[in-house]
């Protein structure tokens, strides 16, 4: 069934998104990847974490918007006008709306559903790892942050500022997504993936 509907589902979120250079088509597609590995593992209901993992960023509010808290909202209305539109089957469309609203960080709307849970979980897990270093670096760029502070890099003796410092959002927020993860299968993944960025952080500190 859901065949008919994957290539709907990426041409809709590839015209409707606003692309930052962490939130493109390829962040999309790896959280689809991503739910599609821990629907399965968790025995979750596909119909429900497929369009909801493709759709979660088909709109957003600007970061310096007073309404940003709202996004995932917006998003899961817009979602469902769409489904609607394509005939999406009914029965799903509650689920899907509350995957969507719920996996924004954000929002801080808790995910009462295994479905709901998976893609959070998609989404956080793109923000650890390799990618994550990645959309960190790209991120902080963007508003004219520095990879790191030159006299304490690792915030030894001051404050965490990650609005300054790329290297103090490790400890400000991406770190703690190990222990918000809410399926099993996904804390494996996320500690694996911050195994990999403390070694970053060892390597970087024998190149500085």
């Amino acid at each position: 069934m859901l065949d008919k509907y994957e290539s709907k589902f990426e041409s809709y979120i590839r015209s409707e998104m606003v692309q930052d250079p962490a939130h493109d088509i390829n962040h999309v597609r790896r959280v689809v990847k991503t739910a599609k590995e821990l629907c399965d593992k968790e025995k979750a209901k596909l119909e429900v974490v497929l369009p909801a993992a493709y759709l979660h960023d088909c709109f957003t509010f600007p970061k310096n918007h007073p309404e940003r808290v709202s996004s995932s909202r917006v998003a899961a209305e817009k979602a469902e006008a769409f489904l609607l539109s394509i005939y999406y089957p009914k029965e799903y469309l509650e689920e899907i709306k509350h995957a969507i609203v719920a996996h924004s960080f954000s929002a801080g709307v808790k995910p009462n559903t295994v479905e709901a849970q998976i893609v959070q979980d998609a989404d956080r897990l793109d923000a650890l790892g390799a990618i994550g270093i990645s959309r960190c670096i790209q991120v902080s760029s963007s508003f004219g942050a520095s990879l790191y502070h030159s006299e304490d890099p690792y915030a030894e003796s001051r404050a965490l500022d990650d609005k300054t410092y790329a290297l103090d959002h490790f400890q400000v927020k991406l770190f703690k997504l190990v222990d918000q993860m809410n399926t099993a299968s996904a804390k494996r993944e996320a500690k694996k993936r911050v195994k990999f960025m403390e070694l970053y952080i060892e390597q970087l500190a024998t190149e500085m």
